[in-house]
């Protein structure tokens, strides 16, 4: 993964949201919440509002796409210092849901993303896959929940993401109040 510069700025949780069939069993495919920040954050070249896929859009296989977080830099740590990003393809549930990769360990509402770059790692939990969009803008295709048990970017067990796509309406429930609104 290469490192992202900028000033680093914490904002505040105000409220959020976990899915409400969230168990915390992560292969369930509901690993996913919304939070709403304190205030805006201040946008610059490194911060830019994120796009969203449109609802049951699948990220075809081969997609080149970017994962950045904090986490470990490798299997044995130490985790970064600096925002990282790295490059991984997505594997389509064909392939990411065979025996000899994840088999029933994925489903349709989670996605896989590595083998041709990078993986997440330890603590990127939650952070972004950013995938190519319709006139080049860029959307968050996933969310990182888990990876291998045996270390990062670990042959035939790539990154598996939360499928934003499969989210779309509750995305939508939670921004107008439908659902109660955030905690």
């Amino acid at each position: 993964m290469s490192a992202l510069t900028g000033t680093v700025r914490i904002l505040p949780v105000k409220s959020y949201v976990l899915h409400e069939k969230y168990n915390g069993v992560l292969n369930d495919g509901y690993d996913i919440a919304l939070i709403e920040l304190s205030r805006s954050a201040e946008l610059t070249t490194w911060v830019q509002p994120a796009c969203l896929p449109s609802a049951g859009y699948i990220t075809p296989n081969g997609t080149e796409c970017y994962v950045t977080g904090w986490g470990f830099i490798s299997t044995s740590g130490p985790a970064s210092d600096t925002l990282l990003e790295g490059l991984l393809c997505v594997l389509d549930h064909e392939h990411c849901s065979q025996p000899d990769y994840w088999g029933d360990n994925v489903n349709k509402r989670q996605l896989c993303a590595g083998e041709c770059g990078s993986s997440a790692c330890l603590g990127d939990s939650g952070g972004p896959l950013n995938c190519p969009g319709v006139n080049t803008v860029w959307e968050v295709h996933g969310i990182v929940s888990f990876g291998s048990a045996r270390g990062c970017n670990y042959p035939k067990e790539p990154t598996v993401f939360t499928r934003v796509s499969c989210f779309i309406d509750w995305i939508e429930e939670v921004r107008t109040g439908q659902l109660g609104g955030l905690y």
